[in-house]
């Protein structure tokens, strides 16, 4: 189904069964597959490739050569029903990648609204992408990744499989992460470790003077009490039912699968 207001360049090829929504615009040479829905007011530039189930929401800008939801990179994956689901308002720009889920990780790569992927950013299989997130230029994702809102991740940087990067981290350009940031911390480095509150971006996004020291306190009690972390788990606990920004570390914590980094 064609919305009689979106405009398809005669050169784009759009299969029967694709579900185009008002407004969107496909540009010349794109590829549409049979089972993608695009929504109202997306713009394709050129070249643009979406297959497999796709859902696209409103009002995103998809730059040229873009390729969403193809077969991933999995060695497992076997043809399965697997998706991809992007939010509104993004901008995807030129060459990024972002592949369809696999059975074994949940079936779905997700990224959010209102983020920017730069030139050649790769998002893999499984990975699950918040909102207002920064990726700059050839930033890359292995499969299952996950990243909080407000994130931004530097360019050249490598993300390790089944890492996980919390809300409001900054990681550096050039860095490789192997083990799960903690929500608000500036990384940087090959392997990737801490150094120190992401401060001038979290007072961008209006957190005040209390949460921020809060957030301090939560940050020298993991990184500079040297006690572990079983050890910190429980002071972190007391401290989140005063200052509700030390929950995001409290919860960060509680999830993380592969260490934090060091």
């Amino acid at each position: 189904m064609i919305d009689q207001s979106a405009f398809i360049h005669p050169s784009a090829v759009v299969e029967s069964g694709a579900i185009i929504h008002a407004g969107v615009h496909v540009g010349p040479f794109c590829f549409i597959g049979p089972q993608v829905e695009i929504g109202a007011g997306t713009v394709l530039k050129s070249h643009v490739v979406i297959n497999g189930i796709t859902r696209i929401g409103e009002d995103n800008q998809i730059y040229q050569f873009a390729t969403i939801g193809e077969v991933n990179q999995d060695l497992k994956y076997a043809g399965e029903p697997t998706r991809v689901e992007i939010g509104h308002r993004n901008r995807i720009r030129e060459s990024v990648t972002i592949h369809r889920g696999t059975a074994q990780g949940g079936e779905v790569t997700r990224v959010g609204s209102d983020n920017l992927l730069m030139v050649n950013t790769h998002i893999a299989h499984d990975c699950m992408i918040g909102d207002h997130c920064i990726f700059a230029n050839n930033a890359t994702l292995g499969g299952h990744v996950t990243v909080g809102d407000f994130a931004i991740i530097g360019g050249l940087t490598a993300v390790h499989q089944f890492c996980s990067i919390g809300a409001h981290v900054m990681v550096g350009g050039c860095s490789g992460v192997a083990q799960d940031v903690p929500p608000y911390v500036i990384a940087q480095g090959n392997h990737a470790t801490p150094y120190g509150i992401n401060l001038e971006g979290l007072k961008r996004r209006g957190f005040d003077k209390e949460a921020l020291h809060a957030i301090r306190a939560a940050y020298k009690l993991i990184y500079r009490s040297g006690k572990t972390l079983d050890e910190i788990k429980p002071e972190l606990e007391i401290m989140a039912t005063q200052h509700a920004v030390v929950k995001t570390f409290t919860d960060f914590l509680a999830r993380s699968q592969r260490g934090i980094i060091r």
